[in-house]
């Protein structure tokens, strides 16, 4: 019971601190690894330890299987060098840095215990991303590449990381073999990901049920995750593979009232476990340093300003020189990707928080394994410092640069094009509904028909950008939606004034038709 009750705390206890940070404008996971870390120095309470197995397959699949269904795929897939090059070459190139690094200051940590730190530390975080990049509206294309590449990169340093365990432990390596256990496991994690998505959405299809399809769906990612992990394949590769695929399927066989509540129940998971995540990562401070006082604290604070420093740096030459040094030396891929400015590639650099992976790798590592107290202490101090560094900061760095998106921007091209086509589907569709009738109901319905067919010539009109200024479109459609808000709280306002004098599910009814309205507005205007 006490263990429930200490949740229940720690669960509250991150409602308040995700209050404040919004009142500071910081991002939520900054203060809940301070909180973490204060409640972990408060003498008497219980010790709270993190089992690295159930930490990545309890809190990994359902939080990268939610970033994963929200992808857009056909972005992520015209984006996919630069997130390979993030996802697979940065994480290779940061774990060599931090190896070198280590060794200069610590010759007597094994070079294969080295590379297990740099592989622990080396890649950015799916939580810590998500969790700082919503506070901004940062150029599309930066934020597909941040997203993608924390979606990938956690499958490659994990292999890396299991790579230099055994390693340690054999003595001996073959390099070949590494290299095809490499691609065997993102191959086969990928795979048994695609085949669980497409049986999940097999079985949602037979299914009409709400509250089942959304109980299904979120199973869905702990299946991916723990059937590639128990053939030796990548989970994490597993969970974003299906992930993608029910994103993908999600208007083919949701209905609207599940993809809605869908989005409210992920909504919920996605706060309480990256919330829980990072205040355990905090409470995790006392066992460290408990294990720690017998070694020289200067020492160990100047080796993690080096680690931290070098995880940066490393970010920092590892994306100006893939995006520079290609397009130097070969013209034609100048041509084929144009390079981006370098404010873009400034804040994707910046952008480099580290998270639940590198503790739960850390924490993971054999009782006997070489330096594993201080392995497990730079990683802490990796997380604490690219979370409070880079996260406070990079706001800051986002308007310095001024890589943001304009607030009230005119509708892309490809968007206003949809819009139309969308709207010209539905007059058509009307039209074609009313020819196959007779004439007895066409009749009847020629009243309804004809102001349906004027309010989609209208839709079709308003989203046909032909001719129109794109500021006075914006400007218009804009001031459209303000009045409709004005009108959606009158209509709110009136209703509560009849709460006893209709049912209560009519009344429930009639408010959940203006609340869907009210978000599809503000969803509109970025307000969402």
């Amino acid at each position: 019971m006490a263990t429930f009750e200490t949740l229940l705390v720690l669960v509250a206890f991150c409602v308040l601190l995700a209050v404040l940070a919004q009142r500071l404008n910081l991002p939520v996971a900054v203060p809940l690894v301070l909180g973490g870390m204060g409640l972990a120095l408060i003498p008497g309470l219980p010790q709270i330890q993190l089992d690295p197995e159930l930490a990545l397959a309890l809190f990994l699949p359902p939080l990268l299987q939610i970033s994963a269904y929200r992808t857009d795929w056909p972005a992520f897939r015209s984006n996919l060098r630069s997130i390979l090059l993030l996802a697979v070459g940065a994480v290779f190139f940061t774990a060599a840095a931090v190896a070198l690094v280590a060794r200069w200051i610590l010759p007597d940590l094994p070079w294969w215990a080295a590379i297990a730190l740099g592989a622990i530390v080396a890649p950015p975080d799916a939580v810590a991303a998500s969790s700082v990049l919503k506070q901004f509206k940062l150029p599309k294309r930066i934020v597909i590449v941040l997203q993608g590449e924390s979606l990938i990169n956690d499958a490659s340093s994990l292999v890396l990381y299991r790579f230099a365990v055994a390693a340690v432990a054999v003595g001996t390596v073959s390099y070949s073999q590494g290299v095809l256990q490499f691609f065997g496991m993102a191959i086969g994690g990928a795979a048994i990901g695609w085949a669980t998505g497409r049986v999940c959405m097999w079985v949602l299809a037979k299914v009409n049920d709400t509250m089942l399809d959304i109980t299904v769906s979120i199973l869905a990612g702990f299946a991916a995750y723990l059937a590639a992990e128990a053939l030796h394949a990548s989970g994490v590769l597993g969970a974003v593979a299906c992930g993608l695929i029910l994103g993908r399927k999600q208007h083919a066989e949701f209905t609207a009232r599940t993809r809605l509540e869908l989005n409210a129940v992920w909504n919920f998971v996605e706060f309480l476990l990256a919330s829980l995540v990072f205040m355990l990562i905090g409470l995790q401070l006392r066992g460290i340093v408990q294990r720690l006082s017998s070694q020289h604290l200067g020492h160990l604070v100047a080796l993690a300003v080096a680690v931290a420093a070098t995880l940066m740096l490393s970010r920092f030459i590892w994306v100006f020189a893939s995006a520079w040094l290609p397009r130097l030396a070969f013209k034609r891929l100048q041509v084929l990707h144009p390079i981006q400015p370098w404010t873009h590639h400034t804040v994707i650099s910046w952008a480099g928080m580290r998270g639940v992976v590198s503790m739960a790798a850390a924490l993971a590592l054999p009782g006997n394994f070489p330096g594993r107290d201080t392995i497990v202490f730079l990683a802490f101090c990796s997380i604490f410092a690219t979370l409070v560094v880079q996260g406070t900061t990079l706001g800051w760095l986002v308007r310095k640069l001024d890589v943001v998106e304009p607030e009230h921007a005119a509708p892309e091209p490809e968007e206003a094009k949809a819009r139309s086509e969308i709207a010209d589907a539905a007059l058509e569709a009307v039209k074609s509904h009313l020819g196959n009738h007779d004439g007895t109901a066409q009749t009847e319905h020629s009243a309804a028909a004809t102001e349906l067919i004027d309010e989609y010539e209208t839709r079709a009109e308003r989203a046909n950008p032909q001719g129109i200024d794109p500021e006075e479109k914006s400007d218009q459609r804009i001031a459209r939606q303000r009045l409709r808000l004005v009108a959606i709280e009158a209509a709110r306002g009136k209703l509560l004034q009849h709460t006893d004098q209709v049912d209560m599910e009519t009344h429930r009814a009639l408010a959940e038709e203006l609340d869907l309205e009210e978000q599809q507005i503000r969803n509109a205007l970025g307000e969402a």
